[in-house]
């Protein structure tokens, strides 16, 4: 008999996990070109992605999105119907510019060019997803990937993320996502991949 090891089974996130999930996911962003071009710098990178990303957790994600981790990843997906709710309240955007500093012009930009070129029909979208690199080649953020994508299978609806990694795009080709199209970022940011996954098992197959 198999039993799934405990350290990549996804559990259903709380309030409660936001600080070990923001340093899980500043730990698993801090190559991610996108982060490195909203926080520069190096000395200071780690701590301030730690509070962008429990700041989302806390105040949106959490409440709006379906947040689950394993031991060392994490993930925020938001289901379909809850995207206008997940989108950062103005309280949030003025947490998130204290946060990013001088940078804070260049995100809000990025989120809109980003937002412009979403899908418009229904889906689940992958905000979020990250691994400690300490913890790479065990499995967790394939588990989390799963776990989501079992969840949009039910739905029978599509799933759809971005990605400014290239490394990271075969990763989620395996996982069955084909690239849409490219974004360029404005102000001379990364380029941003939109990536969309058909469901496996519509609903009511």
């Amino acid at each position: 008999m198999t039993f799934m090891s405990t350290t990549t089974t996804p559990k259903t996130a709380t309030i409660d996990d936001a600080s070990r999930i923001g340093r899980t996911l500043a730990r698993a962003f801090d190559d991610d070109p996108m982060m490195r071009w909203f926080f520069p710098d190096d000395a200071t990178r780690e701590t301030g992605l730690g509070r962008y990303f429990s700041t989302l957790f806390t105040r949106q994600y959490v409440h709006h999105g379906v947040c689950e981790h394993t031991a060392s990843a994490a993930a925020y997906w938001v289901p379909p119907g809850a995207q206008d709710k997940a989108v950062p309240d103005a309280e949030t955007i003025q947490e998130l510019v204290e946060i990013l500093g001088d940078r804070a012009a260049l995100f809000q930009e990025a989120a809109a060019a980003a937002a412009a070129h979403g899908p418009q029909e229904p889906h689940w979208y992958l905000a979020v997803v990250g691994a400690d690199p300490a913890a790479q080649g065990q499995g967790q953020g394939a588990a989390l990937l799963r776990s989501g994508l079992a969840k949009a299978d039910a739905d029978g609806l599509p799933a759809y993320l971005e990605s400014s990694k290239p490394s990271n795009l075969p990763v989620y080709e395996h996982f069955g996502f084909t690239v849409l199209g490219e974004v360029q970022l404005p102000g001379g940011g990364p380029t941003l991949w939109s990536m969309r996954r058909a469901p496996r098992h519509p609903a009511g197959a």
